[in-house]
Formats: structure tokens, sequence, C-alpha cells
């Protein structure tokens, strides 16, 4: 199918791309962008002017839920809600249940997300078996099954020697290691920052120094492995430095940032608010700030939803009883912007960190609309207001601490490879 996307504002942050033009497909790939291919003819057209026309988004975690947890989500439901988000390509942490530490389980979940025919599904391959932290898993297996990275979701290895020897495997074969830098003894029954607001509301509290232990230990791994790391889901001010000093170095890091920590703080918890319960724990403002002037000038490299789906039953409980999580799919693109507005960034920047970026930390060719790339495109209206309430959210989890807010940015369409997977009515 021939498909014509007319007069919208094109933005490509991998091409540095900024203008009014039209985008041509042919064949579920773009085939131009500016003037119609010889011989063209569109058999659909999209009307796009007003709006922003970039490539589809990608997440960098993104929990589907399933297998296991049907009753919370299901791929139906949550990839309905990514593509809602302009969202064409998501990886999904492996705390399943099962976990994804089988080849079967990830060519299951593979094939089950391609038939449905909306996002692209990265799965990630558990790094120690069950995500015990005792047993490496065969991560070449799981790398032929479809997992493009190995993690232990919100799991620490408690033991330095696994984590060392999974490093070492990593690193023989090429595989890369995704890490929620957590030190899981500094940081047991936390459920709060460890700060004023925690301490005033008799919450147990998580320190930063949980984080830089965690960070420290990584580093210093890596220069004895040789592994690449990643650093999912970076939470402090202090967590960063120990990142970008690792950088100086010429070590192979990069981390990222959960966009509800671009914006919220642990004074967000206001009177024990179960929404602001999350994994890592939201941090004092000032910890908030630096993770948005990081994320502005690429010391962190991407930002993701980090969406987990947490029923009604679990969430709405006394705050050191809730279970942490936010739906954050459909959140990633007004977040994102509201960041970028707020930070005085332009565009292009404001969509590196959700489409080129992203893709490159993740490794996968998406993220940009170069001619002869995959035709996953967002077509969304910048300055379009809309208010975030359950019944707008099409995610089955209806949990955030966003619910009531007026956000920018309403997606308007949303194709993956060439196909029209989302329209608004």
């Amino acid at each position: 199918m021939n498909i014509h996307i007319q007069g919208g504002r094109v933005v490509d942050p991998a091409q540095q791309m900024d203008q009014v033009a039209d985008v041509f497909i042919t064949d579920g790939k773009i085939a131009a962008i500016g003037k119609a291919p010889d011989g063209f003819k569109a058999d659909r057209t999209l009307d796009a002017r007003g709006c922003v026309v970039c490539p589809g988004l990608v997440d960098l975690s993104a929990r589907l839920r399933e297998p296991g947890n049907e009753y919370r989500a299901n791929l139906e439901s949550e990839m309905a809600a990514a593509v809602a988000g302009g969202v064409t390509s998501l990886a999904c942490p492996p705390d399943t249940e099962p976990v994804l530490d089988e080849p079967g389980l990830v060519e299951m979940l593979v094939h089950r997300a391609r038939t449905l025919n909306l996002a692209r599904v990265y799965p990630h391959g558990a790094l120690t078996v069950k995500l015990e932290g005792k047993a490496v898993t065969e991560m070449g297996e799981l790398a032929e099954a479809g997992c493009v990275a190995f993690s232990q979701a919100n799991q620490p290895v408690r033991d330095t020697l696994v984590l060392f020897r999974t490093l070492q495997y990593a690193a023989t074969f090429g595989h890369v290691v995704w890490l929620q830098p957590t030190d899981s003894f500094l940081s047991q029954k936390g459920v709060a920052h460890d700060g004023e607001v925690a301490s005033r509301l008799g919450l147990a509290g998580i320190p930063v120094l949980a984080e830089t232990v965690a960070i420290a230990t990584v580093v210093q791994l890596m220069r004895e492995s040789g592994a690449r790391v990643h650093l999912a889901r970076i939470s402090s001010a202090a967590g960063l430095a120990l990142v970008q000093q690792a950088r100086t170095e010429g070590l192979p890091i990069s981390c990222d940032v959960n966009v509800h920590h671009l914006h919220l703080s642990d004074m967000d918890i206001g009177f024990f608010n179960p929404h602001c319960r999350m994994n890592p724990p939201l941090r004092s403002q000032a910890d908030r700030d630096a993770l948005r002037r990081g994320l502005a000038n690429g010391q962190i490299d991407a930002v993701c939803s980090d969406h987990t789906p947490v029923d009604d039953d679990a969430k709405q409980l006394p705050f050191a009883e809730a279970e942490p999580g936010a739906t954050g799919l459909e959140l990633l693109l007004p977040l994102t912007l509201k960041w970028g507005q707020e930070m005085k960034l332009s565009l292009p920047q404001t969509l590196a960190r959700i489409t080129c970026d992203a893709a490159r930390v993740l490794g996968i060719d998406a993220g940009h609309l170069r001619v002869g790339a995959e035709a996953d495109v967002c077509i969304f209206e910048a300055d379009t207001m809309q208010r975030v309430t359950r019944d707008s959210l099409r995610s089955h989890g209806k949990n955030s601490p966003f619910l009531g807010y007026e956000v920018p940015g309403r997606v308007r369409t949303t194709l993956v490879s060439g196909q029209v997977v989302f329209q608004q009515a």
C-alpha cells in the first residue's frame, strides 16, 4: 500500500530534520520525504496539517504482564495502549511468570506479539535463572530466541561473584547487561526516599547510598570484565555523577531515567498517595532537578515510561503496602514534551530521547525516518492539551500519579511498517 502523509511538520532528530514536508510510504517503508517518488500514487492520504510527524517512539521499559499476570494486563491491552501513545517499539523486562529464562517462553512471547500486528516487542532475557541471582542463564540460546539484552528487572544479584561471572559471560559473547542499581541490603524494607518526607510520614527510607554503592560495584566489575552495561532508571544526582566518572574513563556504560522522575519528587507523596510508590523511589527535588538537567545535556541517554500496570487491589492500599509502579506507555510522549517545554529545548532535542537515542541504547534499527527504513511513524498534535483520566487510559493499569493533570501532546495516528495501527477518532 502507498500512503501519503500530507502537510505535517516532519521532525526526525536522527537526521536533524525539522521542516514542513510530505512523507511517502511504499510497501511499509519510507519511500521519500518532500517530493513524491516517480510514479507514486497514493492508496491512502493522511492529513497531517498542524501536526508533528516523527519516528515511532521507542520505550526502554514496559511491562506487558504476559505471561502469568493476565488478570492485571495482557498483550492486547498494553500494546493497544502503546500505539495509542505513539510507541512503536518497546522493550519488556524478564520478570514475567514464569520468568523469561528459557528460549521457548521468549519465542512464545515474540510470536504472540507479532500476530497482533501492533507495536514491536523486544524482550530482555533473564540474567540469572528465575532471577534468583544464583545461576547464569544460557544467554546465547535466549539471544537466538529474540532477546536483545539481559536483565534482572528489579531483582538485584546479591552475590557479587555471580554478578561478576554474568558480566564476564556477557562480555565474551557481546551481550549487553541491563541493571537497576540498587543494593538489596541498604534498600530492604524501604518504601520511600530516605529524607525529611519519609521521616515525617513514618515511612521506611531507601537512601541514595543504595544506588551509589550498587553503581560503584558495577563499575568496578565492568573494569575487570570488559562488559557493556546499561543502568536502568537512575534516580539520584550522586548516582548520575558516578556514571559520568565511569564514562570519562571510557567504560561502555549508559543509563536512562523513568519519565515520572523528571516531574515528581518525594514531596508529591503528600498524604501517602500510593500512586507515587515507585521503584526506585521518587527522590528529593534536588535529585529530580539534576535528572532533568542530565537528560537535557546528554548525561542521561534516554527516558523510558517504566510502564508497570498494577491492579486496584494491589495499589489502593496504605502507602507502605501498595505495590510500586505506574502506568506510563500512553504518557511517555506527553510527559517528555512537558519536560522539554519546561527545559526550553527544541522539539527535535526533546523527541531524540524517546526516538533515536532510545533505539541506540536498545541496539535496534528504529527511531528514524530515513529513506528505506520501516515506516514506524507517530503523528501528534503538539499543542493540544489532554486530561489524564482512568477512562482515557487504554492500559488495564489505571494507576498514575498524573490522574487529573492536563498534559501536552495528543497522538492522532500511529503507523507500524506502513500500516495504520491507531487513529484518533
